[in-house]
C-alpha cells in the first residue's frame, strides 16, 4: 500500500456546514473518498492509500487540478482507492465536495 499525502493553499472555502461526507466505495476499480471540515478555510489536506504504486505524479496532478476547480479549503480529504483512474477520483472529489455543501440531512 502506497501513502501519499498533500497539503494545499485552497483558494475558496468549501461552502455549507455539513460536518463529513463519504463518496464511493473501494471495490474493484473504485476508491472511497471522506472529506471532514477540520482545517483553516485557506487549506486542504488530501491523504491517499492507494494499491497502485509509482502513480504520484498522476496524483499530484489531480488533486491540485480539484483544489483549483472546487471549493475544498478547510477539508481534510482521506482516499482509499482501489486502483481507479484518474477521471473516476476526479468525479468521487467533486461528488465530496458536493455532498459536504447540502445541508445535513
Amino acid at each position: 500500500m502506497e501513502k501519499l499525502s498533500f497539503r494545499l493553499d485552497a483558494p475558496t472555502r468549501a461552502s455549507g456546514s455539513r460536518k463529513q461526507a463519504i463518496v464511493g466505495v473501494v471495490a474493484s476499480g473504485n476508491l472511497e473518498v471522506l472529506l471532514e471540515r477540520a482545517l483553516p478555510s485557506e487549506v486542504c489536506t488530501i491523504d491517499i492509500a492507494t494499491a497502485a504504486h509509482g502513480f504520484g505524479a498522476v496524483w499530484d496532478a489531480v488533486v491540485r487540478d480539484f483544489v483549483a476547480r472546487r471549493a475544498a479549503g478547510g477539508l481534510r480529504i482521506s482516499v482509499n482507492d482501489g486502483g481507479a483512474r484518474p477521471d473516476t477520483v476526479a468525479l468521487r472529489l467533486a461528488q465530496g465536495v458536493r455532498l459536504i455543501e447540502e445541508p445535513e440531512a
